[in-house]
């Protein structure tokens, strides 16, 4: 099988959840014995579409623009026995550089009007490759993705043609440490996905459920953590990459978003032999108490007084959000009397290590 895989995201590797999903698709069709190309659109020189219809009268099946389309892709997806069309969900369907490539894909029909299955449509000029639609989105409903599969289907789901629909909600989680395990099992279903297509021409149901598995069970707490992280782009002056690439931590503004972050940032591999309880008391920006209880791998919290803490933290809210974020040292502040402490000093030595997630 000879397959062309269109990578349509703006976004380099490394940040793009696009070609991380497809890249594992693409080796899964390599271990079955395929022979795939990747293509990543946003280097190619592909112009408009601008409806002059000279592929289908003068020069027939040829297109009049000068491009690497017609030089180059053009030929390579006519002679591709399958395509895979990889496109971030922009405003719930495909982005403008796929759709784009799609419509000049316009010389392969012929003019005339046919009736063809009680619709009328065009007739094709060569054979059509099959063709694979894979997407990714921040959401984290599945159903994010049904106007764009409601419009493959309609373009491309003739007669078979759409072999599979591969689409991956709350894709940005993929990256998270918190989430590894998942998101390794994730996409280790995407790469058997690109093995059952080229042994079988289709996915199986386990594992397109496998690869549509919720990734984080809390979607409330997901969607505040989003928040969060976007009030300190916002705060800060930073796109989501640059605060990537510091190694920023979203900033909490409330208990509630403070145990949350704890929570995610939570690394049970430190806390393997760790049982201790850790009270805060906050004043300052936002008053009240919280607990975090660390048993061996695993960590609850609530609002409100422990009984019995090991460690007690007396804080301003503001002066350790600082120190949890990384703006401030929480040694030179303890040192500076920015906040308290009463019980096990040795505990609050481990806290960077129990959270370094």
């Amino acid at each position: 099988m000879k397959v062309l895989a269109l990578n349509s995201s703006a976004r380099p590797d490394g940040q793009s959840k696009t070609k991380l999903l497809l890249d594992h698709l693409v080796v899964g069709m390599q271990d079955a014995g395929a022979e795939v190309e990747v293509v990543d659109l946003r280097k190619k020189n592909i112009k408009n579409c601008i409806g002059c219809f000279t592929c289908w009268t003068k020069t027939p099946g040829i297109c009049i623009h000068n491009d690497d389309m017609t030089a180059e892709l053009y030929p390579k997806w006519l002679d591709a026995d399958l395509v895979i069309y990889a496109t971030p969900l922009y405003h719930f369907t495909l982005n403008a550089q796929l759709k784009t490539f799609i419509e000049r894909t316009l010389p392969i029909l012929q003019p005339f009007l046919m009736e063809y299955n009680d619709k009328t449509s065009h007739p094709l000029r060569r054979r059509h490759p099959k063709a694979v639609f894979l997407s990714v989105a921040g959401f984290p409903e599945c159903t994010v993705f049904d106007q764009l599969s409601s419009w493959a289907n309609f373009v491309f789901g003739w007669d078979g043609n759409l072999l599979a629909e591969i689409y991956r909600p709350n894709a940005e989680m993929l990256s998270q440490p918190v989430v590894k395990n998942k998101a390794e099992e994730i996409l280790a279903a995407t790469r058997q996905a690109g093995k059952e297509i080229v042994e079988s021409l289709k996915v199986t149901p386990e594992t397109m459920a496998r690869i549509t598995q919720d990734i984080i069970e809390d979607k409330y707490a997901f969607s505040q953590m989003g928040n969060l992280m976007w009030k300190t782009c916002i705060a800060e002056g930073l796109t989501p990459k640059e605060f990537q690439e510091r190694g920023l931590v979203p900033r909490p503004d409330s208990i509630e978003t403070f145990l949350m972050l704890m929570s995610f940032g939570f690394n049970p591999q430190a806390a393997e032999n760790t049982k201790a309880t850790i009270q805060f008391n906050f004043t300052g920006e936002v008053t009240g108490q919280c607990w975090l209880t660390i048993d061996s791998s695993s960590i609850t919290s609530a609002e409100g007084s422990a009984e019995n803490p090991d460690l007690t933290v007396n804080t301003p809210f503001e002066v350790w959000m600082d120190i949890t974020t990384g703006k401030a040292d929480g040694a030179q502040m303890f040192m500076e009397q920015k906040y308290s402490v009463e019980g096990d000093a040795n505990l609050l030595m481990q806290i960077d290590t129990l959270f370094s997630s």
